[in-house]
């Protein structure tokens, strides 16, 4: 699960993962959420010292005018995966995605799940976040990254 188009430092972390083992990818991404999450966007962008990113999560395309987006950055991440030799297909999710994230884990027979996201703080501390959320829900090992920005 990823929030925002993979980074060229993110698509070598997670293929060298597994050293030269081959690799495959179900990338899921969902269009940012509603007006609910702007604030803790805010609070998480305020506690990395962005102030100038918490003042623009008013600014964000929201719901279904961010689909556009996700579609974009999904493409591009795709793409990037599979210059780098590995098989990669995905989609946008915009509804129930942990439900989607495990029913794409019992269909691929996936071992892991990488869940690729921005630090949340306030989500991480209340265990609300999309890795712990999965962790009770998909059966595999849930691995949380940062993604890098560029």
């Amino acid at each position: 699960m990823i929030e925002k188009a993979l980074t060229s430092e993110d698509v070598d972390f997670v293929t060298t993962l597994h050293g030269d083992e081959a690799t495959s990818f179900v990338v899921l991404i969902q269009p940012r959420g509603d007006q609910a999450d702007v604030l803790l966007r805010a609070i998480d962008d305020l506690a990395m010292g962005e102030l100038r990113g918490a003042a623009r999560e008013i600014e964000e395309p929201e719901g279904k005018d961010a689909r556009r987006s996700a579609e974009l950055a999904l493409e591009v991440s795709l793409e990037a995966l599979r210059q780098a030799g590995s098989e990669a297909v995905g989609q946008v999710v915009e509804d129930h995605p942990l439900d989607k994230l495990k029913s794409v884990v019992e269909e691929a027979e996936a071992d892991e799940v990488i869940v690729l996201t921005a630090p949340h703080y306030v989500e991480e501390f209340f265990h609300r976040d999309w890795a712990s959320r999965a962790r009770h829900k998909v059966g595999v090992p849930v691995l949380k990254l940062f993604a890098h920005s560029e």
